[in-house]
This record gives C-alpha cells, sequence and structure tokens, in this order.
C-alpha cells in the first residue's frame, strides 16, 4: 500500500514539475514580446514584415502539426511550450500573442503601442507564474486564475506603464484595467485584449 501510495504521489510530482516546466519556457517566450517595442523604434516596417511571416509561418507549421506532420524546430517549440488543454488541437497561444502585437503596433502611436504590449508581456506573462507557483486563493469563474496572480499582474501593468508616461493615474487606471482582462476567462484571446485595449484607453487619455 505505501509502495502504491509513494508511486502514485512521485507521478503527481513528475507531473506539476513538467506543467511549471511548460508554463516557465511558455511565459519566457510570452515576456520577450517586450523587446518588440525597441525593435519597432529602430526599424518600424521590416519588424512588422517579419511578425507577419513569423504568424503565418507559425500558423501553417502548426496546421500541418495538428495533422501529423511535424516541421523541425517549431513543432518542438510548440510541444514544449503546450499546456494540457492545448492536447490534439492547434495551439492557438502564439499567434494570438503575435496577432495581438501585429495589431497593437499597425493601428497604435508608439507610445501607446508600447504600453500595450509591455501590459501584454509583463503582466499576463507574470501574472501567469506567479499564480502557478504561489496562487492558493482562486477567484470565481475565472477559469483557474489566482488572487496572487491578479495582483502580480496589477503591479507589473503598472511599474510598465509609469515607468513610459510617469503619470500615476493613468497607470492605476491601465494596471486595473489590465487586471480584470487577464481575470476573465478568455483562454488565448487575451493575448488581443489586453494589448489593443490597453493601447487604445491610453491613446484616448492623452487625446481628451
Amino acid at each position: 500500500m505505501n509502495k502504491w501510495f509513494c508511486y502514485k504521489e512521485g507521478i503527481e510530482i513528475k507531473k506539476r514539475i513538467n506543467a511549471l516546466s511548460k508554463e516557465i519556457f511558455r511565459k519566457s517566450i510570452h515576456m520577450c514580446a517586450a523587446i518588440v517595442p525597441f525593435l519597432l523604434d529602430i526599424a518600424y516596417w521590416p519588424v512588422i514584415i517579419l511578425l507577419s511571416l513569423v504568424l503565418i509561418f507559425y500558423c501553417i507549421a502548426e496546421f500541418l502539426r495538428y495533422k501529423g506532420k511535424t516541421i523541425p524546430v517549431i513543432s518542438a517549440i510548440t510541444a514544449a511550450a503546450a499546456r494540457k488543454r492545448d492536447e490534439n488541437h492547434f495551439v492557438l497561444g502564439p499567434a494570438t500573442l503575435a496577432l495581438g502585437i501585429l495589431i497593437t503596433a499597425l493601428f497604435f502611436q508608439p507610445l501607446y503601442a508600447a504600453i500595450g504590449i509591455f501590459a501584454l508581456a509583463f503582466g499576463d506573462g507574470l501574472a501567469s507564474l506567479v499564480g502557478k507557483f504561489f496562487g492558493r486563493i482562486h477567484i470565481p469563474f475565472s477559469a483557474g486564475k489566482t488572487v496572487a496572480g491578479s495582483l502580480t499582474c496589477f503591479v507589473a501593468i503598472f511599474s510598465s506603464t509609469f515607468c513610459l508616461t510617469q503619470k500615476a493615474f493613468l497607470s492605476f487606471a491601465i494596471a486595473f484595467i489590465g487586471m480584470i482582462i487577464e481575470i476573465l476567462p478568455l483562454k488565448d484571446f487575451d493575448n488581443l485584449f489586453i494589448p489593443i485595449i490597453i493601447a487604445a484607453v491610453s491613446q484616448f487619455y492623452f487625446h481628451i
């Protein structure tokens, strides 16, 4: 009985470690989005074209992977980052991430696009990691989001927005909006809503 219990406990620990490793890897890619505003400032159109090509290439590679045909490197990265809910599905996360950044960069002025992209990179990225490692209190009707993760999202977005604008009220409002969006059970579509909505609110604030 004890051996069976230890075996089951070992399997569970292994599953948790594997899930956390995937989350760290996935959110590391997520937070790399923070370099995009700097690259856009250096070479706007080449970066836009590159993002578009990455999005198209990923979608083709992921569609082929879903159909059972692996693409070197891309399929391996997708498999390493995929969560349990993504098993046997087209993994939307990287596609919505690239699309959210692309739309934000195209439709908003550089400062406001940077605010939105940083909110996505740091707010959503760190929220998930802290929630997985330290989250104990779950928020009802949020598909597993935690208080610790959501507060981390607020602090991260407030900090990045304040660094860019030096405006405390705007940073607070943006952080609150970002936290609410992050709490909603949007799955991978928060990659679209967070940068676009936050960039739009920022641009509206500066033009009223």
